[in-house]
């Protein structure tokens, strides 16, 4: 069973974010309390994950209701057992359907072992997912802190983390994804704690609950 961080270890880590790196401070004043964003792991998440990438959360959670009622069960079998052009049928692109076949041949043909994912450290873990055709860093990075709760990973590549951490420095450029993962260095080992604040701040200003200061030019 996934274990995943609790309210007191989370308030903690925020702490200590806070403490090594003074700039986070607005951020961790401006955010209230969260939870972590657990999701259901194994083939079943990651499959969720490619199926919910690049749509609103309104389109994604439709199309995911569909995929699921069409399988019944969330299996790498299931997926197998339909053509290409019926996954299209449940409203995945052909990219999709594509890469849900070869998650699933992935897990036969046991070249990703899901249930024994807690037995490799960060970097063979993500080595090991992004080895499948249609898995990239970020989802990787993301079905690792969601789906299997490692408490140390940053998904760099991810705009809204970027622009989040524009503004923790009051830049006034975005940082690339190697600048965004050199800069989440001193946030270890609380690096996906630190990724959970920064969307969380980031989405309260989307939202309008939260006003920035932007950075004088």
């Amino acid at each position: 069973m996934i274990t995943c961080p609790g309210p007191s270890e989370i308030a903690a880590a925020r702490a200590a974010l806070v403490a090594a790196d003074p700039r986070l401070e607005r951020a961790h004043a401006q955010t209230p309390v969260f939870e972590w964003r657990a999701r259901t792991g194994g083939f079943e998440g990651l499959f969720r994950m490619i199926v919910e990438q690049q749509v609103s959360v309104a389109s994604a959670a439709a199309i995911w209701g569909r995929v699921r009622d069409g399988l019944g069960e969330v299996t790498a079998d299931r997926v197998l057992a339909l053509d290409i052009e019926t996954l299209r049928g449940f409203g995945l692109s052909g990219q999709k359907a594509r890469y849900g076949h070869e998650i699933a041949r992935a897990q036969g043909e046991g070249r990703i072992d899901f249930d024994h994912m807690a037995g490799l450290d960060d970097a063979a873990a993500v080595a090991a997912l992004t080895a499948i055709k249609g898995v990239g860093r970020w989802t990787a990075e993301t079905w690792l802190m969601f789906c299997d709760g490692r408490t140390d990973l940053f998904p760099g590549g991810d705009v809204a983390l970027q622009e989040a951490m524009r503004w923790v420095d009051r830049a006034g450029v975005r940082p690339g994804e190697k600048q965004a993962c050199a800069r989440a260095e001193i946030w270890r080992p609380h690096r996906s704690i630190a990724a959970h604040l920064l969307w969380g701040w980031y989405g309260g200003i989307r939202r309008g609950e939260i006003a920035l200061e932007e950075p004088q030019p």
